[in-house]
């Protein structure tokens, strides 16, 4: 442990100490040096620039903007108008992290009218960097490389080894994402091979390591992004750099989620995420919550997941293709199909973030049932593959078009890709992509009448599913293994209380709220049934958009749930205002059960019967009542579309 120096230092020497610490990466002590430096009020600009620096590697955030500001300060004073325009330019971007962009455009505009008189300087440079940075983000994509470009000769004719680097780094990130992969890479590796032979300032070090491994995931070359990781491990160690262990603990834990160990990966998001946002909104901390949003994704956690993606897209990560995946989980296959290929359209210069959203739009699509928008997807990703090849991207290739292909009903064909999707994800080492497409791979092999083969992929699929802890892929593999049973053995009749709910009037309230409040509105009436439904032992058969299709055990389970739903309709309408009035019929009959979908008469009638209730009613068969021991109220007999005798029916009183 690094001992602080004796308390008997003077105030002159207090700062040379300091610096002599900072050198030395002894970040504590060099931050405790500088802190009583500067209450004895002795620091200069370049002492006040180096305080925070300290304050960045000892996770004191509030005092790094306020140290650089007044380093700015003291360097007029001064006199030394480069360094005040080096800080303006990191203060501009310090505070464009933080999503406050007009205080960033306020220190641009200083930098610029500071170096306007200046002879040609590092400063210089670093301007031509944050306007690069500008104009990417307009989608000027040729203005942003020629800046860059002239950034790179700057630091090149000043000797600024931090500016090359970076210069390099926004190059090469922009040429790969124009389609110049292999030009790219070769920028970015010699920008961070110079990162991790400790060339360049600890800061700058970080930085471009994490354009690298942002380039890796992208394309997904995740063997580099592994081989980067770790010499950027073993750099922090030998240069006891701990203010980036969340930055470089994010990556880590998204290779180890490749792996499948996604409690283990989370745990280390988590961490990483409550060590990155110490440092404020920076852009790594919303990597990290994304990360945490495909492995909750991926665990069934979907309310988890949500949160989380959220979380990343309010730090300016775009949340897709995580949040349209969770739509097509909760079974909103317009909503999802919406949402990617909203993403898609925001996306069009940069083709590798298309990389990754259009296996997401192959997979909506067909569920939506948009088979030629699916094929237009793989096709693009097609286009896009000869630029770069990864085992990964190859593996996303056959799988886009194996799909693609099984829902055009070619199976010879869609089997021959999902057999290379397997093979290239074994060999990547993703062991939750192998089951997914041993899973469709299944399907396709039944088709073919292949039972044995089809028996042994979904086998294998959902033994993968449940070690990985997939809980909703492994419940969909266990649906579709009861199928093929009741199929060979033909449907199994049980008896159920069949219960349906309906939104009343939700096209109206639609309009009225407009789309985002219904679609929080609708959101939050799905969670609330939903966890009635669990508590209440029901099985969602079907989600049809404002309602739901559930099956009971027992009549009186079903009875007892309706009663729940409005119940706690009622109490959020008496707390909140509002709540939509709900519909609800319940009737218990027999049916033929197939998979997890029920049939028969007795399901049409409980249809029937909720369609007779109005907003915030629950209508029963009196049978059913009787099974369940509770008294109706309005006793009598209808006639309902497509059942041949009248049926008895009663409201259910449900206030307390």
């Amino acid at each position: 442990m690094t001992q602080s120096p004796p308390m008997s230092l003077g105030t002159s020497d207090l700062p040379a100490a300091a610096h002599a610490a900072l050198e030395r990466h002894a970040w504590d002590e060099a931050f405790d040096l500088f802190t009583r430096a500067d209450q004895q009020g002795s620091l200069n600009g370049a002492d006040l620039e180096a305080l925070s620096t300290a304050a960045f590697f000892t996770a004191h955030a509030d005092l790094i903007l306020e140290a650089k500001e007044r380093a700015f300060a003291a360097y007029q004073t001064e006199g030394d108008q480069a360094r005040a325009a080096y800080l303006a330019l990191e203060l501009a971007r310090d505070y464009g992290f933080r999503g406050r962009s007009s205080i960033a455009s306020a220190w641009m505009r200083r930098a610029e009218r500071l170096l306007e008189t200046l002879p040609e300087c590092p400063a210089h440079g670093f301007l031509a960097l944050n306007r690069g940075d500008v104009v990417r983000m307009s989608g000027d994509v040729d203005a942003a490389l020629l800046l860059c470009e002239e950034a790179l000769a700057i630091g090149m004719r000043t000797g600024d080894v931090d500016l090359q680097a970076l210069a390099l780094t926004e190059i090469g990130f922009l040429r790969i994402g124009t389609g110049e992969v292999d030009e790219g890479f070769g920028l970015l590796e010699e920008a961070t091979v110079g990162a991790v032979n400790g060339e360049l300032s600890p800061i700058v070090t970080g930085i471009t390591y994490c354009r690298m491994i942002s380039a890796c995931r992208d394309l997904s070359d995740y063997k580099r992004a592994s081989e980067w990781t770790e010499a950027t491990q073993r750099w922090c160690e030998r240069r006891s750099v701990s203010g980036f262990p969340g930055v470089c603990r994010v990556h880590r834990a998204e290779i180890v989620a490749l792996g499948g160990e996604w409690e283990r990966a989370e745990r280390e998001l988590v961490q990483a995420t409550d060590e990155i946002a110490a440092f404020g909104p920076i852009p790594p901390l919303g990597d990290g919550f994304y990360a945490i949003a495909e492995i909750r994704l991926r665990m069934g956690d979907l309310t988890g997941a949500e949160e989380a993606a959220r979380q990343a897209h309010a730090l300016g990560h775009t949340p897709e293709p995580a949040l349209s995946l969770i739509r097509l989980a909760e079974g909103k296959r317009e909503a999802a199909l919406a949402s990617i290929t909203a993403a898609l359209g925001e996306q069009t210069w940069d083709r590798w973030t298309r990389t990754r959203l259009l296996p997401a739009q192959v997979e909506i699509s067909i569920a939506a049932g948009d088979v030629a928008l699916a094929r237009r997807a793989a096709e693009e990703l097609d286009e896009l593959l000869p630029a770069y090849e990864s085992p990964a991207l190859r593996a996303r290739h056959h799988e886009a078009f194996g799909r693609v292909l099984l829902a055009e009903g070619d199976h010879i064909a869609a089997g021959k890709e999902l057999r290379d999707a397997i093979a290239r994800w074994r060999e990547v080492g993703t062991p939750y992509e192998v089951a997914r497409c041993r899973m469709v791979l299944s399907t396709v092999c039944r088709a073919v009448g292949e039972e044995e083969t089809a028996d042994l992929e979904l086998g294998l699929a959902r033994d993968g599913f449940v070690r990985l802890g997939a809980t909703l892929d492994a419940a969909e593999a266990d649906r579709m293994v009861r199928e093929v049973q009741e199929r060979r053995s033909g449907p199994v009749s049980t008896r159920k209380a069949f219960l349906f709910t309906d939104i009343v009037g939700s096209t109206n309230l639609a309009e009225a709220m407009g789309d985002a409040p219904w679609e929080r509105l609708l959101r939050w009436h799905d969670d609330t049934l939903r966890a009635l439904f669990a508590t209440g032992g029901g099985e969602v058969v079907h989600h049809t958009g404002d309602g739901f299709f559930v099956a009971f055990d027992t009549a009186a389970s079903g009875i007892a749930c309706a009663i729940a739903i409005q119940r706690a309709l009622d109490e959020h309408r008496r707390d909140s205002g509002f709540a939509p009035p709900v519909r609800i019929g319940v009737h218990a009959a027999m049916a033929n059960r197939r998979g997890d979908d029920y049939s028969g008469v007795g399901v049409h009638v409980a249809a029937r019967v909720a369609a007779l209730a109005g907003g915030g009613e629950i209508v029963a068969s009196v049978e059913t009542l009787e099974e369940a021991g509770v008294e109706g109220t309005d006793v009598r007999e209808v006639e309902l579309k497509g059942v041949s005798e009248p049926v008895a029916v009663a409201t259910v009183p449900w206030q307390r």
